[in-house]
């Protein structure tokens, strides 16, 4: 073996494992295989951030039917579907716990650029439920976001959530960073006036607003960055869309894998 191994100029750890059988293919690998990895490969080709968790959400909701995560991930890596693995890096430590139990207790909100090709660039700010994720409001602007957007902003998540109120049934707690248009002391005023609890992060810990914070991350990825940003009008006129499309369709871990929607929807029926 040690002669043939030299003469091919291989190893010979390489032809003992070339002449082992191959594993039989099991039944799961027969049976049903290629049809769940078409559905797979339809999802990974509009969403190409998803990993096995997401895509393992979307397909059981196309199917109706309950699949394996473990078998996913299986047929995922078989044909190189998988993403890479994220490189993690040590952050500051925030020992805060941001979530709440029950939505409407308290809402996030913070703003991102997203810069056209053109050198334009639409400047966004949007409300979140800590609960159920759901983005409840945006405002949008290509000179800045001001402290009217923002009083604009938390008049919208009112309207959204409570209809066309004066002011909040009960007082929910309005979580943002120091940006000048938060903590501007006309919105300070009217966030008071309207039921909020007007609460800012402490200074350079963006951790503290961390749910806010993964949105962004979460939307610059999952949309902008494979999207079509000729110039900032056709940005403003594709936002409505994405917005609309997280929150009915984006998957969430600490929803059960369940979208805002689908989680609030079900939480309302019980």
């Amino acid at each position: 073996m040690m002669a043939i191994a030299r003469g091919l100029g291989v190893s010979r750890s390489n032809l003992y494992d070339r002449m082992l059988p191959s594993p039989p293919m099991t039944e799961t690998e027969k049976d049903g295989d290629a049809e769940l990895l078409s559905g797979i490969r339809s999802i990974t080709d509009s969403r190409p951030t998803y990993g096995y968790r997401r895509v393992t959400a979307l397909v059981r909701r196309q199917a109706e039917a309950p699949v394996n995560h473990k078998r996913i991930y299986r047929i995922m890596k078989k044909n190189g579907l998988l993403l890479q693995r994220y490189d993690r890096r040590p952050t500051r430590t925030h020992d805060g716990k941001i979530i709440t139990l029950h939505s409407n207790t308290r809402w996030c909100s913070d703003g991102f650029r997203i810069q056209c090709w053109n050198g334009e660039h639409v400047e966004v700010a949007f409300s979140l439920d800590c609960c159920d994720r759901e983005i409840m409001s945006w405002v949008c602007s290509t000179r800045g976001i001001d402290g009217g957007l923002i009083r604009d902003l938390m008049v919208q998540s009112i309207s959204h959530r409570f209809g066309n109120v004066s002011a909040l049934p009960r007082k929910i707690q309005w979580l943002s960073d120091n940006g000048p248009g938060y903590t501007a002391h006309q919105t300070v005023a009217f966030g008071r006036s309207l039921g909020f609890e007007v609460v800012t992060t402490p200074a350079y810990s963006p951790e503290s607003n961390g749910m806010a914070e993964a949105f962004v991350k979460t939307f610059k990825r999952d949309y902008v960055y494979h999207a079509n940003l000729p110039s900032a009008q056709q940005v403003i006129q594709q936002l409505h869309g994405w917005f609309e499309d997280y929150n009915e369709h984006h998957p969430h871990k600490g929803l059960g894998m369940k979208s805002p929607r689908e989680y609030l929807k079900k939480s309302t029926a019980n």
